[in-house]
C-alpha cells in the first residue's frame, strides 16, 4: 500500500471535529507478541485496521493510541497518526480515553487494533447510530451465531438484549441458555467495536473495574453496573479478531483474497 497524509485529529489548525476513531494498540501480547505489527498481505496489520477506519463515512480523522515506539513508526511509515500513551494502562478503553482528552470531538469510536477484516460499513453504521440519539452514551455491534461451537466458545463473547436492541449482559459463558427448544431465541455474538459520547467515555475511564467486569474479563460490563445503557446495532458482516497464529492465518488468506479481487 502506498503512503498517504491522514488528517492529524491533533493538529489545533484542522476543522472542526465531530467524529474520531481511536485505535489502542498495545505492543505485547501473551498469545502473539508484537501482533499489529504482524505482516498481513505485505502490510501491517495495524494499517489494515487504519485504513479501514480513515475510509468509513462519516469518520473525521484517526489515531493510534500505543505502548510502543515500534508502532508509533509502522503507523508514521503509511502516513497515519499514532502517539505513546502510558504504559500502566488496563484496557484500551483507558488508552484510547487518554488520546480522546486531548481531541476536540463529539463522537470517539473505539476499532481494535486485532481486528483487521472489520467493514468501513459497520464502523460508519455505528457511528450514525449514537449520533442520531443524543440519549445513547455508548453502542457496541452484536453478530447472529450460527456455528454451535461459537456458542460454546469462551473466546467468543455473547451478548443478549432487550426488545429496544439494548444489551442486557454479556458473557462468555453460552448465554441465553436454551432449556426449551422450541422457544429458543436468537444467539448472538458482541463485535468488540464501540463508540462513545466522549464526555461519557472521559468519565468511564475514571470509573473503577467492577466485580463483573473482572469476573468475565469484559470492561463492557463495568459500563452495565454501573447503570449505563448500551445500545447495540446488527451486523452480518464476518470480522475475525487476531489472538492466535491461527485467526491471523485466517486474516491473511481473507485480506490476500480482498487485495487480488480489487486489482
Amino acid at each position: 500500500m502506498h503512503p498517504v497524509k491522514f488528517r492529524d485529529p491533533f493538529d489545533p489548525t484542522s476543522q472542526p471535529l465531530y467524529t474520531v476513531v481511536l485505535i489502542p494498540a498495545r505492543f505485547h501480547s501473551t498469545r502473539l507478541p508484537g501482533k499489529p505489527l504482524a505482516d498481513i498481505a505485505g502490510s501491517p496489520m495495524i494499517e489494515h485496521v487504519y485504513r479501514h477506519a480513515a475510509t468509513a463515512n462519516g469518520v473525521d480523522a484517526v489515531a493510534v493510541a500505543t505502548d510502543d515506539k515500534r508502532i508509533v513508526a509502522a503507523v508514521a511509515a503509511f502516513g497515519g497518526v499514532a502517539r505513546l500513551t502510558k504504559t500502566s494502562h488496563q484496557s484500551g478503553t483507558d488508552r484510547i480515553a487518554e488520546l480522546a482528552a486531548e481531541i476536540p470531538c463529539e463522537i470517539v469510536i473505539n476499532l481494535q487494533a486485532d481486528e483487521p477484516t472489520t467493514e468501513p460499513e459497520t464502523i460508519s453504521n455505528l457511528a450514525q447510530e449514537i449520533s442520531k440519539d443524543p440519549a445513547i452514551k455508548m453502542a457496541t455491534v452484536r453478530r447472529p451465531i450460527t456455528d454451535q461451537s461459537d456458542y460454546a466458545n469462551p473466546n467468543v463473547v455473547k451478548v443478549v438484549i432487550n426488545c429496544n436492541g439494548d444489551a442486557l449482559y454479556f458473557s462468555r459463558s453460552p448465554i441465553p441458555f436454551a432449556s426449551n427448544a422450541a422457544h429458543s431465541a436468537t444467539v448472538f455474538q458482541h463485535i468488540g467495536l464501540y463508540a462513545y459520547r466522549r464526555s461519557f467515555l472521559l468519565n468511564y475511564a475514571n470509573l473503577k473495574p467492577s466485580p463483573l467486569e473482572l469476573a468475565e474479563s469484559l470492561e463492557q460490563l463495568r459500563a452495565l453496573e454501573n447503570g449505563v445503557r448500551i445500545k447495540t446495532i446488527e451486523t452480518s458482516a464476518e470480522s475475525i479478531g487476531v489472538d492466535t497464529p491461527e485467526s491471523l492465518e485466517q486474516a491473511r488468506q481473507i485480506l490476500s483474497l480482498n487485495s487480488r479481487v480489487k486489482t
